[in-house]
């Protein structure tokens, strides 16, 4: 497994699902995680993954706010002196046909899914930068690509999430920052959990490998994005998706 030894990581909404199975996939490659999330689960969650497998820490952040972000960050450079990665997997999602979709639906996911990719990065990147090393990788989807009916909302952007990737590594790169995105398919969680066993199995029998993604399987794609040996890796979009729509 790639090892993470010694690395100073943030994984923004690691509270559950797939940023929780990064946490534990980073924290079990040696990792010292910050787990931000606006959930008071984070404590939680990152209490539970300190036990049982590595060094996680928990800072109630909202990733929307220039403040908030700026006092966390500040708070991991006084104590360890660095940052190597940024995850910047904190999303929401507000779904309704857009004829119908309020302002405030298609503000709070611009705001969260996409906003605070210039408000976390922003605030990273210097010390990346000064250190001359980083791995910057954030959440985009399989929808920011194929869309999905009451979605042109969240689409738009995890469709932007990779446009922002494929920009700004041309930018870092010198400083030996990488910058990269993974977009996911169908994946189990709280949201997937809910929906009809019927619908659950028409959506898998349409994925070639037969089965729904694992957050797990999530958390090795990070890893691998993560790692030094992805260094020639940057600009690209890891499609993580089981085949389920072709590249």
């Amino acid at each position: 497994m790639y090892s993470l030894k010694g690395q100073i990581a943030i994984i923004t909404g690691g509270a559950r699902g797939i940023g929780e199975g990064i946490c534990e996939i980073f924290c079990n490659a040696g990792a010292t995680v910050a787990l931000w999330d606006i959930l008071d689960l984070g404590k939680e969650t990152a209490d539970r993954i300190s036990s049982n497998s590595g060094s996680v820490f928990f800072q109630k952040v909202d990733v929307t706010d220039n403040k908030s972000v700026g006092n966390a960050v500040e708070k991991i450079i006084s104590k360890y002196g660095k940052i190597d990665i940024l995850i910047n997997n904190a999303g929401v999602i507000r779904d309704r046909s857009f004829l119908k979709m309020s302002p405030e639906e298609w503000n709070t996911v611009i705001n969260v899914n996409l906003n605070s990719l210039y408000i976390t990065t922003k605030a990273v990147l210097p010390h990346m930068r000064e250190a001359g090393y980083g791995r910057i990788i954030s959440a985009s989807s399989i929808n920011g690509y194929q869309g999905a009916f009451g979605q042109a909302n969240y689409a738009a952007t995890k469709a932007g999430v990779s446009g922002f990737t494929r920009a700004l590594c041309k930018e870092v790169g010198r400083f030996g920052v990488t910058v990269n995105a993974v977009a996911p398919g169908f994946i189990k969680s709280e949201m997937s959990d809910s929906m009809p066993e019927e619908i659950i199995k028409a959506a898998i029998e349409q994925i070639p490998v037969k089965r729904i993604g694992t957050t797990e399987d999530m958390g090795y794609c990070y890893l691998f994005l993560a790692s030094k040996e992805a260094g020639f890796v940057t600009g690209i979009t890891l499609h993580a998706n089981g085949g389920s729509m072709p590249m």
